[in-house]
């Protein structure tokens, strides 16, 4: 049976996905569209995505949890511009 974790825990977790996926560094074959680079981003990007995505279309979570889920994913959607683009 999987683990359960709580909202809060999974907008920290997706943060921190975010952020390694600013971290990793640029190949220098290539650079940026390098297509090894462009998996691991947007492989980081889509878990990020993916631990927040239905947050907001829960229940039983507070106002506050949800706005902050909505943000974690413009957040994803930025940095996917900012790297990649």
């Amino acid at each position: 049976m999987p683990k359960l974790i709580l909202a809060a825990d999974r907008i920290l977790l997706a943060r921190a996905l975010i952020q390694k996926a600013r971290d990793l560094p640029v190949p220098s074959d290539g650079g940026k569209y390098n297509l090894s680079y462009m998996a691991q981003v947007k492989d980081y990007l889509r878990q990020a995505r993916d631990l927040v995505k239905f947050i907001p279309l829960k229940a039983g979570t507070s106002a506050e949890i949800k706005d902050t889920a909505k943000k974690v994913l413009a957040e994803a959607d930025q940095a996917n511009k900012e790297i990649l683009h």
